[in-house]
């Protein structure tokens, strides 16, 4: 007899789903207090963990940007477990070891109850992990205090995982991609116009050159005082920045638009658009989720080398531990992650060799791939493939003008649509990431533009509430009040 894991959600923390549909403002203040949250547990004034050495948590800084977390306090796993659980799930459902029809309601819920209680089993897994990994180390080994970081760990997990759910059902987008969209945009605010320098008190980001981490400043002192090349290389990042940010909000607008028509009234009709990203940034979040637990893991069970304590090696390759991380220095997890420099700097210093090339052929191809594999993954497990929107359709009485009123035949001119446009999303979007990595953009590439693709969703989804009664704010952000 075959078990039905429905039967654990009982067990399982909740939010209840709203009796009644949430005003926008309602939305706005759920998103918004979410938010509020988020910052102070990634906070290491609010959200610092009690017992750890804060110092050596610096080294996974790059980490935090892609999972939306900030480690050494109660935001150190991030959104990690969520995404980790997704891939997972939907790893199995696509190779068919779990052979569920995400068409079926039953079959959806299934998938619902399971997603969350995968990210519960990954939030304690890894919280266990970083502690006696070393990823968070103790200012003492002993149990009171190693069982404290992992019980502060756990409720930090626990706690995006409410807030991911309270977003989804009362507030605006999703948790996942509110706090990867917050953590960068941080970050860029840092890179841009923090005037801190190396060596300086409260630096968030070490800095060898002994001039302002900022880049605006960095160039404007470089400028004003003749130093061409360091005012080039600093100016480089904030056009690159600007460049990849142009370019994805131009994409966002590509659109194929299928013709749609009432099948009780004549003549009126509408539009159904089908984005190029048709499947919006969840490739990009799930690949990149994928890499960074690679190399999380990579990094973990590397161990120092006898003769340089600056370098550890492991299964997955050798890593140059330093204050700003662990840098991947050879080994698989070395050519599967980005290069972290910004290509057009290294070409005007020369210093792009073979393996540089190599290395960053086999990132995106990788990284590419993997967004191609998410998409059409998620196609099939999120309701967004053919027979779903077929079925949409007929379900608000509608059809497309020259067929017959049939699902089945409004599947297949769906299926000329849909499955190309999951691939082609997938791999323009994975382009684009990569694109963004190699050029040095701010919050790195990725991060960056997951962040313009997560604002611009949230403009979209701004723009299909009801406005009427909100305030004057959100009005004017979505364009309906001058």
């Amino acid at each position: 007899m075959e078990f039905d894991i429905r039967k654990i959600a009982k067990f399982l923390p909740a939010i209840e789903r709203p009796t009644y549909k949430p005003s926008l403002n309602k939305k706005v203040m759920w998103t918004g207090i979410c938010l509020i949250l988020y910052f102070m547990m990634a906070s290491h004034f609010f959200g610092q963990l009690y017992g750890i050495n804060p110092e050596a948590t610096k080294r996974f800084h790059t980490l935090e940007m892609l999972l939306g977390s900030s480690f050494g306090t109660l935001m150190t796993l991030g959104i990690g477990p969520i995404v980790t659980g997704s891939i997972l799930l939907q790893l199995l459902i696509g190779a068919k070891i779990i052979n569920w029809d995400m068409n079926e309601k039953e079959d959806k819920e299934k998938y619902q109850v399971a997603q969350k209680a995968v990210s519960i089993l990954f939030i304690i897994i890894e919280s266990i992990i970083f502690v006696v990994s070393g990823a968070i180390l103790p200012k003492s080994y002993d149990a009171f205090t190693m069982f404290a970081i992992v019980l502060q760990l756990t409720i930090g997990g626990l706690i995006v995982l409410m807030m991911d759910e309270i977003i989804t059902k009362y507030g605006i987008g999703s948790g996942i991609s509110l706090f990867i969209a917050a953590g960068v945009i941080n970050q860029v605010f840092i890179s841009l116009f923090s005037p801190c320098v190396s060596g300086a008190t409260g630096c968030m980001l070490p800095n060898a050159d002994n001039e302002p981490i900022g880049k605006v400043w960095a160039f404007a002192l470089n400028a004003a005082n003749g130093y061409f090349y360091p005012a080039l290389f600093a100016l480089i990042p904030i056009l690159t920045t600007i460049f990849i940010v142009v370019i994805v909000a131009y994409a966002q607008s590509i659109t194929v638009d299928v013709p749609l028509a009432f099948s009780a009234v004549k003549g009126f009709g509408r539009r159904w658009s089908l984005n190029l990203f048709y499947t919006s940034n969840m490739p990009v979040i799930l690949a990149a989720a994928l890499i960074a637990n690679i190399e999380l893991f990579g990094g973990l069970i590397a161990k120092p080398l006898p003769n340089d304590p600056t370098t550890s090696c492991g299964l997955l390759g050798c890593f140059a531990t330093s204050q700003s991380g662990n840098q991947p220095t050879s080994g698989i997890v070395y050519y599967l992650s980005s290069p972290r420099t910004n290509i057009i700097i290294d070409a005007i210093n020369g210093s792009i060799t073979s393996q540089y090339i190599i290395r960053v052929l086999l990132y995106t191809l990788f990284f590419v791939s993997m967004c191609v594999l998410f998409s059409v993954f998620w196609v099939s497990t999120s309701g967004m493939d053919s027979e779903s929107v077929a079925n949409q359709i007929d379900s608000i009485g509608m059809q497309i003008p020259g067929y017959r009123k049939n699902p089945k035949i409004m599947k297949s001119v769906l299926d000329r649509y849909i499955p190309p446009l999951s691939v082609l999303g997938g791999l323009s979007i994975g382009l684009l990431a990569a694109l963004a990595d190699l050029i040095g953009a701010f919050g790195s590439g990725t991060g960056i533009l997951l962040t313009v693709t997560i604002l611009y969703g949230f403009h979209q989804q701004f723009k299909t509430e009801e406005v009427e009664g909100a305030h004057p704010l959100i009005k004017k952000f979505v364009g309906e009040e001058k």
